[in-house]
């Protein structure tokens, strides 16, 4: 299961059945948990640990230091979840003390090739993120996000849960959830209709999250008055209440 031209740490923790290729370099203080795959010419640095499943590609950088000056040598970590993909390229940073001293990467996630996730940064479960596609530390992006080719998030900047980033999208403030950002700076571009009924949502559910976006986005109301006739309309629709609670939880959200 190891190939012997492999560089395994004494220090390293590796699962029964777990899968690793010539050249790779796995340091002290990696946990690697089982039936994960690393392939070859992967370098993984601890602190980090590596729940079930996983399969990470060649030339993936994993658990390296973060790229922030204020880095002096802190013991911070990487936690990566279950059945994620991590192609080639990729390249992960821990954490920072300035923050929790972790990042996360949470389950089922598809992460593609060149894609970089920075020191501090949360991530949720089935997420894509394709090729190139950049987080600024202390990002956090919600479950069931979509960023597409070269999309970029600035740092502290949160994507919601079904938020769909267009190629090349420059973000630099929140994206609320179920909402399309495109351009650069990144602007509301719809509803991400299409993700939605892929997750099952059902067509009354889509219709709620359609007037919402519509009265957020195109009513020509007045921001206040938008969102009390959006609070108005999540009494009876709880995908709604979420759009709304993230806009009311995030003032730097993408309003108008």
């Amino acid at each position: 299961m190891i190939d012997p031209r492999a560089i395994i740490d004494s220090g390293a923790q590796i699962a029964e059945g777990v899968r690793i290729g010539p050249f790779s370099v796995i340091g002290a203080g990696v946990e690697i948990g089982p039936e994960c795959t690393i392939g070859p010419h992967v370098v993984i640095k601890g602190p980090t640990r590596i729940g079930r499943g996983n399969r990470i590609y060649q030339f993936a950088s994993i658990g390296d230091d973060p790229q922030d000056k204020k880095y002096r040598g802190e013991p911070t970590r990487l936690e990566i979840g279950d059945n994620n993909t991590i192609r080639e390229y990729c390249t992960l940073n821990r954490g920072t003390v300035q923050d929790q001293g972790v990042t996360r990467i949470g389950s089922r996630n598809w992460i593609m090739a060149y894609v970089h996730i920075a020191h501090d940064c949360v991530l949720g479960d089935d997420i894509v993120m394709a090729n190139n596609a950049s987080l600024a530390g202390h990002v956090q992006i919600e479950d069931c996000a979509i960023l597409g080719g070269f999309a970029m998030v600035h740092q502290f900047c949160k994507i919601g849960a079904h938020a769909f980033l267009q190629f090349a999208a420059g973000v630099n403030r929140d994206v609320p959830p179920f909402v399309v950002a495109s351009g650069i700076p990144a602007r509301p571009a719809g509803l991400n209709t299409e993700g939605l009924r892929r997750h099952g949502f059902d067509a009354d559910r889509v219709g709620a999250l359609k007037k919402a976006y519509k009265l957020l986005y195109r009513s020509g109301l007045r921001l206040e008055q938008a969102r009390a006739e959006l609070a108005a309309l999540a009494v009876d629709h709880p995908d709604v209440a979420r759009f709304s609670h993230f806009l009311e939880s995030n003032p730097r959200s993408i309003i108008r």
